[in-house]
């Protein structure tokens, strides 16, 4: 893998794997998508070279505390509109948010040519540790080591969590490998998976 040097001329880090570099020159890395299906409506704007700013409005709290985490830690702004039919469950909502934001970072990537594929990202969070390791391969897959120790957090399912993150990985194209290697806190656990990936 070449690597470039961040302090070159027109050269920028790619905030989605910390250690990315990839030559923009003139290229806008953005990616935008509206998903419509019978249980939800979403709308997905993001722009790889941002500064994490960030609009989220998933219906669902502690969903968008997670997308807000994963937009302020990768630098990615995000405007993510998303309606639902979570007057039955947050299922429908979740899985689809997921696919709509992994389209986007796909759109956003292109071809992912001059890209580093792998990266991987060890995150405490207190008296937690969490691995994300991930390699932009278009060959999506997810490995989910990740055991909660509640049923809810909010009003969200914790199982919802695997959901999300294996309609990213799908969308993404992007083989994903979650593991907490330990904690108490569910609430840790998860934001460090998220914090991860980014």
């Amino acid at each position: 893998d070449t690597k470039f040097n961040s302090s070159s001329p027109g050269l920028v880090l790619l905030p989605y794997l910390n250690n990315i570099c990839i030559p923009i020159f003139n290229m806008k890395r953005k990616g935008k998508v509206s998903r419509k299906t019978k249980e939800t409506s979403i709308s997905v704007d993001i722009n790889i070279d941002g500064k994490g700013k960030y609009k989220i409005e998933t219906g669902i709290g502690f969903l968008n505390h997670m997308l807000e985490q994963l937009s302020k830690h990768s630098s990615i702004d995000m405007n993510i509109k998303a309606k639902g039919d979570t007057h039955i469950d947050l299922h429908h909502t979740t899985e689809d948010t997921g696919i709509a934001i992994g389209e986007a970072l796909k759109k956003a990537l292109k071809k992912s040519v001059g890209i580093r594929r792998y990266a991987h990202a060890m995150i405490p969070m207190d008296e937690t540790l969490s691995r994300v390791a991930i390699d932009i391969s278009n060959r999506p897959y997810l490995i989910w080591k990740v055991n909660l120790k509640v049923e809810k957090l909010g009003e969200m399912d914790t199982e919802l969590f695997k959901e999300w993150f294996q309609a990213f990985s799908q969308a993404a194209g992007i083989t994903l490998h979650v593991e907490n290697i330990y904690g108490d806190n569910s609430h840790h656990i998860i934001e460090s998976c998220y914090k991860g990936l980014a």
